[in-house]
């Protein structure tokens, strides 16, 4: 069933406002985020394109817990807390590299396979009772959607497949999965993850804070097809003389075959709680990881896609630098909201309809951090 999009300023939630000052600041609050959020949602970390041979591997943290994603030597993708079964080491310290047929703890030597089993533990074959089929790393889940590497640490996951039922071929047009990562870029900012996901959420600050945006596609244009729940967006339309989000207003490579004649003329925006956010554009796909640091501390990860075919005939900067620009407007606004809400003067004040997402986003955000 296909959803009908509203304009943005319609399905504000009657009398919203903002949140509380102690979710952006308190440190136990933080710390319930990360045990019923972090700890028990499908989290995105990466592109399993960016993983294409045996042994390719990434890690990734999240709170006090690091883990490793590999791919193994059937072409599938493991993940692993990155902790040796011995005396709990961790083993690996590399953001992302190779495995040549192992993982290998460099204390002790104890060695495991691509699928995690212990193959190698050395001078404890006479210690009474060992097995090391007792001794396997310990798995996380993983999901693999549109190329997209999903995980979660829960014991007792949701159902990856009912989670994401409402995204269901949605985004066939961009053909997701044969998208290459051409530029990845981190940043870190002193601001609360969720003001990050906030911001996304609305284009109310668009006109002061992006002058070169609302040029682009105007502030008002914006209509939601989801605007409850896990899963929030819907497109804003280019203006008349532009073609893609970009410095020059132009489009950076052919558009992206598939890509409907409605759709040339539009830019879709999702976020999907509790980390990642998803642009896109007619020629390319742009997304940010969001992950938590501090109450007041959050790293976030920019990539941008584009489809590896359309290389001879494209300018990538063009819409990475525009947007390399946009996103430090958005963290150092960001970064001043933080220090506002820290004020003892901070009182929740009212949404605009132009921010009716937020009100959403803020009451799936306090039923998951209450489970």
């Amino acid at each position: 069933m296909v959803k009908q999009y509203h304009k943005t300023a319609t399905t504000l939630i009657k009398g919203a406002k903002t949140l509380d000052g102690k979710y952006y600041s308190n440190a136990k609050i933080f710390k319930e985020e990360l045990k019923n959020i972090f700890y028990e949602n499908w989290l995105c970390v990466g592109r399993a394109n960016d993983l294409k041979k045996e042994g390719n591997y990434i890690s990734f943290e999240i709170g006090n817990e690091n883990l490793i994603i590999v791919r193994n030597k059937k072409n599938q993708l493991n993940g692993f807390y990155n902790v040796c079964r011995h005396r709990g080491t961790r083993i690996c310290n590399d953001k992302k590299g190779s495995f040549s047929k192992t993982i290998q703890c460099k204390y002790h030597g104890w060695t495991y396979n691509l699928n995690g089993n212990l193959v190698g533990a050395p001078n404890m074959e006479n210690v009474d009772g060992f097995k090391k089929s007792d001794y396997p790393l310990h798995n996380i889940s993983i999901k693999e959607w549109n190329s997209f590497i999903f995980i979660c640490l829960s014991d007792n996951p949701e159902n990856f497949e009912n989670f994401y039922k409402p995204l269901k071929n949605k985004f066939n047009e961009w053909q997701l999965s044969t998208l290459k990562t051409i530029k990845q870029i981190d940043y870190t900012i002193k601001a609360n993850w969720k003001l990050v996901m906030q911001n996304y959420n609305e284009c109310y600050h668009c006109p002061t804070i992006h002058p070169e945006l609302a040029k682009i596609h105007h502030f008002t244009s914006g209509e939601n097809d989801l605007y409850e729940g896990p899963f929030l967006g819907g497109f804003m339309t280019l203006n008349e003389d532009k073609k893609s989000i970009s410095e020059s207003g132009n489009l950076c490579s052919k558009p992206i075959p598939g890509v409907t004649k409605k759709n040339l003329n539009r830019v879709y925006y999702y976020s999907f709680f509790p980390n990642m956010l998803i642009s896109l554009h007619p020629d390319y796909v742009m997304y940010h990881t969001i992950i938590p640091l501090a109450p007041s501390k959050c790293k976030i990860t920019c990539s941008w896609l584009f489809l590896e075919e359309n290389n001879h005939h494209h300018n990538y900067d063009d819409a990475i630098e525009f947007w390399d620009k946009t996103n430090k407007q958005d963290w150092e606004i960001s970064e001043q909201s933080q220090l506002g809400i820290q004020s003892k003067k901070y009182t929740p004040g009212p949404y605009s309809p132009r921010e009716s997402l937020l009100s959403t986003f803020d009451n799936y955000y306090l039923s998951k951090l209450t489970k």
